[in-house]
């Protein structure tokens, strides 16, 4: 952490001109990345970024002045450029006292990742890679990753607080192509969680992460494409939640709230969403991927159910916004590194298990479409409309899975999404992804259970 006394005269300098709140956030991180492709291992590197952040609120403005010279000189020349922008010069030249707050550790690390020896490392992408391969002989091409990051993060404003973080972040990333000589499909699978190397003994599986992502590109190589149309749709748990992540939850961020640009400002006590649907973000949740103990401006973390039977109930909240909406903040401020002011962002975000029975939600279907893995896609979170791609997609044909296909698209509004969802499931799962916006790209598990949209459009070839 930086010294106490010394992020005193840093704060007390960005306030020199004057100004209603300042903060600094210093990071200091070591990252881990090896890779392996084709059966060979082409990279393995480590890097550590430090730097800080000094704000300043003008007013509702916000000033930030990010440096890589964490040096007491390089940290004041930072609070005098902060300073230097400020137009109100109300209440200039203020003395900050600090006072240490410890943060309880929900998320404890057993066993840092560079703490194990580089072969054993190795030898994990060399297991999910063998494992991939011997799926189908149509497997052309095997890319693992692993890729580790611990971040120190010291975090103190004006309004007194002193406090930090530890983050430990541990993934594995396994790609692989399918191949018929006239085109390509890929199957991708990248679990992690706020873990150290503990994750492989505890959690994932690289071998079972190799076959499934292998698995899933060999289906879909010899699939047929799907037709389009409107009809009723079926969404796996795990990583199909990324369209309640994508079409719902970014238009529930104040970012998007406070100026109007979303498709839900205005409607707190509203029914937004079917009765049957609960959303909830919780960035409490031990050793999640999505999870921290503080947010990045210093908040506790905490469970927001943002969606309760269909009515909402919250938005997420960072402190800028807060002010701006009248409201408190809910541990919601996220940044990728010092580089970025913090925003309102997203945790470990998931519909919540419903009391569905999964065989009758497909039996009752009649004909339609089961998106078993989601891919990428795009939204507007001023109107809700998306359209997100099926990476593994099954036609239903009278209640029964009958074949794969491939090329599918979702589209809609999430607005109509949620107001269209008649089952869900009981069992939730989570898939964990990055997701990128304004301050930057920051870990975040999306989820849900099996659900239904009883009808959807769907794009085809």
């Amino acid at each position: 952490m930086i010294d106490r006394h010394l992020c005193e005269r840093v704060l007390a300098r960005a306030l020199k001109s004057g100004g209603t709140f300042a903060e600094i956030f210093y990071e200091d991180t070591t990252s881990f990345n090896m890779l392996l492709r084709s059966g060979k291992i082409e990279q393995a590197a480590v890097a550590r970024p430090r730097g800080a952040g000094v704000r300043v609120y003008d007013g509702l403005r916000s000033i930030y002045v990010y440096t890589c010279d964490v040096t007491e000189r390089g940290l004041l020349l930072a609070a005098d450029s902060a300073a230097a922008a400020v137009t109100d010069t109300r209440g200039s030249g203020r003395d900050v006292s600090l006072r240490e707050r410890a943060t309880p550790d929900r998320h404890p690390v057993a066993i840092p990742v560079l703490d194990v020896a580089a072969l054993e490392r190795a030898d994990l992408l060399r297991a999910a890679d063998s494992a991939a391969r011997a799926v189908s002989p149509a497997i052309a091409q095997v890319t693992a990753a692993l890729t580790a990051r611990e971040q120190h993060v010291t975090i103190a404003n004006s309004e007194g607080l002193y406090t930090g973080d530890r983050r430990v972040y541990t993934r594995m990333v396994c790609s692989a192509v399918a191949s018929s000589g006239a085109e390509n499909q890929t199957g991708t699978e990248a679990p992690g969680a706020l873990m150290g190397y503990e994750l492989f003994r505890e959690r994932v599986n690289p071998e079972r992460v190799g076959r499934e992502a292998a698995r899933s590109a060999a289906t879909m190589l010899t699939a047929p494409y799907c037709s389009a149309g409107e009809m009723p749709v079926v969404i796996a748990g795990g990583f199909g939640g990324v369209i309640f992540h994508e079409a719902c939850g970014h238009s529930l961020e104040a970012t998007s709230v406070e100026p109007g640009m979303s498709e839900f400002s205005g409607k707190l006590g509203q029914q937004i969403a079917a009765p049957c649907v609960t959303a909830i973000d919780d960035g409490t949740m031990p050793n999640e991927w999505g999870s921290e103990n503080i947010d990045d401006e210093g908040t506790p973390t905490t469970r927001l159910v943002l969606i309760e039977r269909g009515i909402l109930k919250n938005y997420m909240v960072d402190r800028l916004n807060g002010l701006k909406m009248g409201m408190a903040p809910t541990g919601s401020a996220r940044r990728e590194s010092y580089a970025y002011a913090p925003t309102s962002r997203m945790r470990n975000t998931f519909i919540a298990p419903g009391e569905d029975d999964e065989e009758e939600i497909f039996r009752t279907m009649g004909d339609g479409l089961y998106a078993a893995k989601m891919g990428g896609g795009s939204v507007n979170p001023a109107t809700g409309e998306f359209n997100f791609a099926v990476d593994e997609g099954y036609l239903v044909r009278d209640g029964k899975i009958a074949s794969p296909v491939r090329g599918a698209s979702l589209i809609g509004k999430g607005g109509e999404i949620l107001r269209r969802i008649d089952r869900v499931g009981r069992n939730m799962t989570m898939g964990q992804g990055m997701c990128g916006s304004r301050s930057g790209s920051v870990p975040t598990n999306v989820g849900q259970p099996t659900i239904r949209v009883s009808r959807l459009t769907v794009g085809g070839k």
